[in-house]
């Protein structure tokens, strides 16, 4: 099973250790971690790698598939996706916010979303998004997801659950949508 994936702008690989302290303010900033389920803040050093132990032994038992998002132009990580096969195939991502509204979310997505499909061999995939991070739900439409239920998320970054919109996509409906 490939380890890294490719799209036109982005190469998903793995993170590693080395990408801590790039991706350590990132994911720190309030602004992305309040949309997160499982993230806390203050997000240190030592959650980070944590996180990249637990999604390297996580990927070698099978149970989840976490990919950093490397911009191409100039190595940079920007954000990550991953799919959760321990979860439901629950995807999930998120993007620093220097790099949101240039389409990254949902082509980074769009291709974690085919491995799910193609090489895990999914039949469905969750996701959601909580209810005031809209731009997360149109990343969704755009892959094709369609709205399942409203549900309270948990979020460690807020200490409560938030109002959220669950959704899901079919592999029959993602092949539908995709250009060769």
């Amino acid at each position: 099973m490939d380890d890294t994936l490719e799209t036109a702008r982005l190469r998903l690989r793995p993170p590693e250790e080395a990408d801590i302290s790039v991706f350590v303010p990132l994911i720190g900033n309030f602004s992305v971690s309040k949309n997160l389920s499982v993230v806390p803040h203050p997000y240190t050093e030592a959650d980070g790698l944590t996180w990249v132990r637990t999604s390297r032994d996580k990927r070698l038992k099978g149970t989840d598939f976490i990919f950093a998002m490397i911009r191409k132009t100039d190595n940079t990580f920007i954000g990550a996706c991953g799919v959760h096969p321990s979860r439901d195939f629950e995807l999930g991502y998120w993007l620093g916010e220097p790099y949101w509204g240039h389409g990254y979310a949902t082509e980074g997505a769009r291709k974690v979303v085919q491995f799910a499909f193609e090489a895990l061999g999914a039949a469905i995939l969750r996701a959601g998004f909580v209810h005031d991070n809209p731009a997360s739900g149109r990343v969704l439409m755009k892959l094709g997801f369609t709205h399942t239920h409203d549900k309270p998320y948990p979020c460690l970054a807020r200490g409560t659950e938030v109002p959220a919109r669950r959704m899901a996509l079919t592999r029959e409906q993602f092949l539908s949508i995709v250009t060769p």
